[in-house]
């Protein structure tokens, strides 16, 4: 299915009934990212799948697309679809795209979940990294796409996933070098949003990878310190979708249940 939005089209998929479950797909992924996850949570729930803009089947909506203008886009949707009360669930840039959208829109969050994600901006090295990316994107985008996703899983792991990397990177080769980009300049520019890990409305849940390469472990528990935050904590990488599958349904479906 899709709407069009701002001009732009964008594409999403609504499966299951129950309460919703909107589930935000990180960089370089689209929403396929989400189909043996999606299946399970929809038995007992609506799961609706994103393409978040510049990604998967929906289009470029300008130059730089923010964690607001993504989760603008995202409210969109949902109005579409007319629904109220949701559950967010965001991988990693997906996070930074939930955690701007319940700001914006506190009210119609029933339970946030950010999974191999951070609340934090970026530091000045990250922010040094992504003007680098954009820079690597511009020479030769397959090659920074073919660099990036092997290094997201833990180091054992990219030789024990082989075939789901070569699958993940296919994917992400979809990916238009302008859509790449305009996430990576979005994403430089994120708003500090550890506030929200403390709020009365909603439950939050952060998903952690004890060996994730793109999010420092120590940083991650210390956010969730002294908050009502529960903390999920898997021994592996960043693709706790991939590395840690059977675990992260169970998590996701015991909080999704919580949130009711």
């Amino acid at each position: 299915m899709h709407i069009l939005y701002k001009n732009t089209r964008v594409s999403f998929t609504s499966i299951g009934s129950g309460p919703a479950v909107v589930l935000l797909h990180g960089f370089l992924e689209n929403s396929s990212m989400w189909n043996q996850i999606s299946e399970q949570i929809s038995k007992k729930n609506r799961v609706v799948c994103i393409d978040l803009l510049g990604h998967g089947a929906t289009e470029n909506c300008g130059y730089i697309h923010t964690m607001e203008d993504q989760a603008e886009m995202v409210k969109a949707v949902l109005d579409h679809l007319r629904l109220r009360k949701y559950i967010l669930i965001g991988h990693s840039m997906g996070g930074y795209i939930a955690l701007a959208f319940a700001k914006l829109y506190p009210n119609n969050v029933k339970g946030l979940c950010l999974m191999n994600s951070t609340a934090l901006p970026d530091s000045e090295e990250k922010k040094t990294n992504r003007d680098r990316g954009i820079v690597a994107v511009k020479q030769n985008h397959k090659t920074f796409v073919r660099i990036a996703i092997p290094m997201l899983f833990s180091e054992k792991n990219r030789t024990v996933f082989t075939s789901e990397i070569a699958e993940i990177t296919n994917e992400a080769l979809k990916t238009s070098p302008q859509g790449i980009i305009a996430a990576l300049e979005g994403m430089k520019i994120r708003q500090d949003h550890t506030a929200i890990l403390n709020n009365d409305l909603f439950p939050v849940l952060l998903v952690i990878g004890k060996q994730d390469p793109a999010l420092e472990y120590a940083t991650l528990i210390g956010q969730a310190k002294n908050t009502k935050v529960k903390v999920v904590e898997f021994p592996d990488g960043h693709m706790s979708h991939i590395e840690n599958k059977n675990e992260l349904i169970e998590a996701l479906l015991k909080f999704a249940k919580q949130c009711v």
